[in-house]
C-alpha cells in the first residue's frame, strides 16, 4: 500500500465532487447538495485505505469500472447511514399507542419502517407494540414490522441486535433496558419476542414497492431529506398507494408532506403529526 495513503487525508475537489454526486445519485437516488465535499472527505476516508486506494480519482475511476461491486456497496453503506436512536420523536410512538393502534381491525397488523439504519426504529415500534398488547389483551395478535435499508451492512448489525455505547443509551431508561434486553458481552442484545416481529429486507426506495405487500403505517422518517424534490414527491406517491385505506404515514419531525401531495390529509394530535392516507 502507498504509505502516503495513511499519512494524508483524503481531497476532494470540485470536479471529483461533482462526479461523485453523479454515481451516488445513479446507485441510491440520493442527491448531495453544493459545498458537501467536506462530508464526502469525512466518510469515505477511511473506506479508500480499506481498499488500497489514494486518491478520489482512483476512487472514481473504480466505481466507473464497475468490476468491484463491493466496493460500490460500501461506498454507498458509507454515505447513507445515519444516526438513530430509541423512540425518536416520543409524540410519534404515543400516537401508535392511544389512536393507531386501537383503530386497528385487520387480522394482520403490518407497519414498513423505511431507511431503518441499525435497527432502533422497528425495535422501538415492536416494543411499543408489545406493551400495548400487553395492556390490552387480544388485540394487534399478528402484527409484522418490515424493516428495510440500502445497506447490507447496517441490517446485518440490526439483525444482530446488539448494541453498546450510545446506541444502547439514548432514547432508553432503565426499565425499558430491563423489559426488552438482555446483557450481552458487548452491551445489550434486544429480546427474542421484541425481534420476532421485525423482518429485515435491503431495499432502495427508489425501487418499486409492490414486492413489500401493503401497510397499515409506513415510518419513513429523516431520509426523504437526501432526495430531490420530484423523488420525495415520487416516494410519497407510491407509499400512499401501498398504505391500506385510511393507513398511516410518519414523516420526521423537521419534514413536511410536500404541497403537490393530493393523497394524504394531515392529523395533527398530542404534540405530533401524522398522515392519514384518503379514503
Amino acid at each position: 500500500m502507498n504509505q502516503a495513503a495513511t499519512k494524508n487525508q483524503l481531497v476532494c475537489s470540485a470536479e471529483d465532487y461533482c462526479v461523485f454526486k453523479q454515481f451516488l445519485s445513479n446507485a441510491s437516488g440520493i442527491e448531495l447538495g453544493d459545498g458537501k465535499e467536506y462530508l464526502v472527505v469525512s466518510r469515505l476516508n477511511g473506506l479508500l485505505r480499506q481498499h488500497w486506494l489514494t486518491n478520489m480519482k482512483e476512487l472514481l475511476a473504480e466505481l466507473s469500472a464497475g468490476r468491484n461491486l463491493r466496493l460500490k456497496a460500501s461506498v454507498v453503506e458509507a454515505m447513507t447511514t445515519n444516526e438513530t436512536f430509541w423512540f425518536r420523536d416520543a409524540p410519534h410512538f404515543r400516537l401508535l399507542t392511544t389512536k393507531i393502534f386501537p383503530e386497528a381491525t385487520n387480522q394482520r397488523f403490518r407497519i414498513w419502517s423505511a431507511a431503518c439504519s441499525s435497527g432502533q426504529e422497528p425495535y422501538s415500534i415492536s416494543m411499543q407494540a408489545h406493551g400495548y398488547r400487553m395492556c390490552n389483551p387480544g388485540r394487534l395478535s399478528d402484527i409484522e414490522i418490515v424493516a428495510t435499508d440500502i445497506s447490507a451492512g447496517i441490517l446485518n448489525e440490526a439483525r444482530r441486535g446488539v448494541y453498546s455505547g450510545l446506541s444502547a443509551s439514548r432514547g432508553l431508561d432503565d426499565e425499558q433496558r430491563r423489559r426488552y434486553f438482555f446483557t450481552h458481552a458487548e452491551g445489550y442484545e434486544v429480546k427474542p419476542e421484541i425481534k420476532s416481529r421485525v423482518r429485515f429486507q435491503e431495499f432502495n426506495l427508489t425501487r418499486d414497492f409492490a414486492s413489500l405487500g401493503r401497510f397499515d403505517v409506513i415510518f419513513c422518517r429523516n431520509v426523504l431529506i437526501y432526495f430531490p424534490p420530484a423523488v420525495k414527491q415520487d416516494i410519497i406517491q407510491r407509499m400512499s398507494k401501498v398504505l391500506r385505506p385510511g393507513g398511516y404515514l410518519f414523516l420526521g419531525s423537521t419534514e413536511s408532506m410536500p404541497a403537490s401531495s393530493k393523497a394524504f390529509e394531515m392529523v395533527s394530535e398530542q404534540g405530533g403529526i401524522i398522515y392519514r392516507v384518503k379514503k
